[in-house]
């Protein structure tokens, strides 16, 4: 099948100008050639040392849009994590044993895409049969309150169950979460709108973090095989590294994938765009971890090993 998106720029150009005369926000928001799955974001396990330093940090608060949140899912499971929310993407950090299982462990990790138009997520699970995948795994996820009435949270999309310690997921996040007002989310921006900017608050407008623009993650070869067909049916542009890894691309990220040992696996770093530029440079110890801020419109946040190595 045909990838949508390369020739992205033409067609744009070419299908822009009737659209726009016509005035149909709604039809120009699915006549343009988009990507089928965007970054959402990456979560990280990391050393309980560093995941506590991060949860009491005063500076992060100042940074970002920082949020420590306990979330009870389908079946009752609960998860708590340290949050920096952005614009359309965010991350979530974990301490080893936050999570259960497996999940918790040091080095353990997951990135979630998610589409932007509603019903775009059977078009991903076709794309994943092309690329061999043939029964990807479907999950559809709850959100509990914390009044024990939980509402349908998003649709999912996995290319399977089995994984050493980092899984990725397409989702779409459902209406009837949206309509939900203990959901807090914004109006729709048009018709068929399910998007990351829509389902985040805008909290981030009061801080220096906007979005995450690049992420680097260390993960097993057989982790990184389940991953590749899932970014490639999302329409991201995928290089194999010199070091067997790959590096996805999409219009407004950037994901690389490195293969490791299992005692070496983990989240290394997160660059992020800013809200607005700075003429500094600012260099913040986080536990292992160091947040450079500055100068102009970019930080980067490095990650040390969860596992005590280099």
């Amino acid at each position: 099948m045909q990838k949508r998106g390369v020739s992205r720029t033409l067609l744009a150009a070419v299908v822009a100008v009737p659209l726009l005369v016509a005035g149909a926000a709604d039809s120009r928001a699915d006549a343009l050639p988009r990507e089928l799955l965007y970054f959402n974001h990456i979560y990280g396990v990391l050393d309980a040392g560093t995941a506590e330093a991060i949860e009491k940090s005063d500076y992060l608060r100042r940074f970002a849009d920082f949020e420590l949140r306990t979330t009870t899912g389908a079946g009752g499971h609960t998860w708590t994590g340290r949050y920096l929310l952005g614009r359309e993407t965010y991350l979530e950090l974990f301490g080893v044993g936050d999570l259960p299982g497996p999940d918790g462990g040091a080095g353990a990790g997951g990135m979630g895409l998610s589409t932007e138009c509603a019903e775009d997520l059977p078009g991903v699970t076709e794309e994943l049969r092309d690329e061999g995948i043939t029964e990807p795994i479907e999950f559809t996820q709850t959100r509990d309150f914390g009044d024990g009435k939980p509402v349908p949270w998003f649709d999912s999309v996995f290319t399977t169950d089995r994984y050493d310690a980092f899984g990725a997921w397409a989702m779409e996040y459902r209406p009837e979460y949206f309509a939900d007002p203990r959901s807090k989310t914004e109006p729709p921006n048009h018709a068929r709108d399910v998007g990351r900017e829509r389902y985040l608050p805008d909290g981030y407008r009061h801080h220096l973090m906007r979005d995450v623009t690049s992420v680097r993650m260390a993960v097993t070869a057989r982790d990184l095989a389940n991953t590749v067909p899932l970014l490639r049916a999302g329409d991201f542009t995928v290089v194999e590294h010199p070091n067997g890894g790959v590096i996805a691309h999409s219009d407004d990220m950037t994901i690389r994938l490195d293969v490791a040992p299992p005692d070496r696996i983990g989240l290394r770093q997160v660059e992020m765009s800013l809200n607005r530029p700075v003429g500094y440079r600012h260099k913040e110890k986080i536990g292992r971890s160091t947040l450079v801020v500055g100068p102009f419109t970019r930080a980067v946040w490095t990650f040390g090993s969860p596992h005590g190595k280099r």
